[in-house]
């Protein structure tokens, strides 16, 4: 649609460092560098886990490696009782903030603040029950799919729409930290908008900014993005973040490319009708009288295009002239008129 673009929803995460004024400049960085939107997450490591040094609960691989899993979120999550300053203070300089709840008491803080939107993380998307209880709030909910299967997203995708949610997003995500280019089908964009008739977006833990431009390509309507702030240098998620004014520059390489993409149907810019003259017409290039054939040796197709397309040259080739032409002018669609050869209207 026209001067429809990709939304881009700058992610807080763990960047905030335990720090409430950090989560503040966080969302206040959101707003200056034009981003739509800001998303943190509702959690406790009590709500994620257990507390155990089982070897269970040991992450063994990525960014996070060695850490417990109750340890990596105490020390990551956004406390409960920031949440409200955070939401009055994303109202006062005006971005929409929402969240993702990661368990029914969650949805409980967040549904008391009048949270406008649900996101629903890729780990939890097969936590049907949480599904269900977000979809029972009516509002718009976003499934980020990353690591699922069809049949998987499918469950998903209908556990939501029975429990009442009507607005569904779907983000196509690759869950790797950071994500690489060789991780990434574009194509799952396409399949997904066919399969689920729904908005399709992309959450993007790469650091490589091409290729959410290319989801936008693709269609995605949505952009999902971790941010940080100008030079900061930790963070758990530091390492597939998006830094100060890099985001305005990312957001306006997102609005360049939806632009691109105005409307379903093939539509040409009246600016470029100016270049129809280097096209070719047909051209008398010696005097012709009335009655002398049109022949190659009198009449030629060259540029510019100021006559006869040059879809005419055969209907008129071996016809007799109805009048006398200078060389070196157009043959124009009159001479059409008078020879009775019908004129097909561009």
């Amino acid at each position: 649609m026209k001067n429809k673009y990709a939304k881009l929803v700058a992610e807080i995460s763990a960047n905030h460092c335990g720090s409430l004024n950090q989560a503040k400049k966080l969302i206040y960085c959101a707003k200056i560098n034009n981003a739509d939107a800001i998303k943190i997450q509702t959690y406790t490591a009590d709500s994620m886990t257990i507390k155990s040094k089982k070897k269970y609960f040991k992450i063994k691989n990525g960014i996070w490696k060695n850490y417990y899993l109750w340890d990596l979120y105490k020390e990551a999550h956004t406390p409960y009782e920031w949440h409200e300053e955070l939401f009055n203070y994303s109202k006062k300089i005006g971005i929409e903030i929402f969240s993702t709840p990661f368990d029914e008491t969650a949805v409980e803080l967040l549904e008391k603040l009048k949270c406008p939107r649900y996101k629903i993380a890729s780990f939890e998307m097969t936590d049907l029950p949480l599904i269900k209880k977000v979809a029972q709030t009516k509002k718009p909910i976003i499934i980020s799919t990353g690591m699922a299967s069809l049949k998987e997203i499918n469950e998903a995708y209908n556990t939501a729409k029975k429990y009442g949610a009507n607005d569904i997003t779907l983000l196509y995500c690759v869950s790797n930290y950071p994500s690489q280019p060789d991780d990434f089908n574009m194509n799952n964009i396409h399949i997904l908008k066919e399969k689920f008739k729904c908005k399709i977006g992309f959450s993007d833990h790469s650091n490589d900014n091409r290729i959410a431009l290319a989801a936008v390509a693709a269609g995605a309507e949505m952009i999902e993005k971790h941010i940080a702030l100008e030079n900061q240098k930790k963070g758990h998620d530091i390492k597939f973040s998006l830094k100060g004014n890099k985001i305005k520059q990312f957001k306006d390489d997102i609005v360049f490319v939806s632009k691109l993409f105005k409307q379903n149907i093939f539509l040409r810019n009246e600016s470029e009708s100016l270049s129809k003259i280097f096209r070719r017409s047909i051209f008398a290039v010696k005097n012709i009288s009335k009655g002398e054939k049109f022949t190659s040796d009198n009449i030629r197709r060259i540029r510019p295009n100021s006559g006869l397309e040059p879809k005419y040259y055969f209907k008129i080739l071996g016809k007799k002239s109805p009048q006398n032409l200078k060389k070196e002018n157009p043959i124009n669609k009159e001479i059409l008129k008078k020879m009775k050869i019908r004129y097909e209207k561009v």
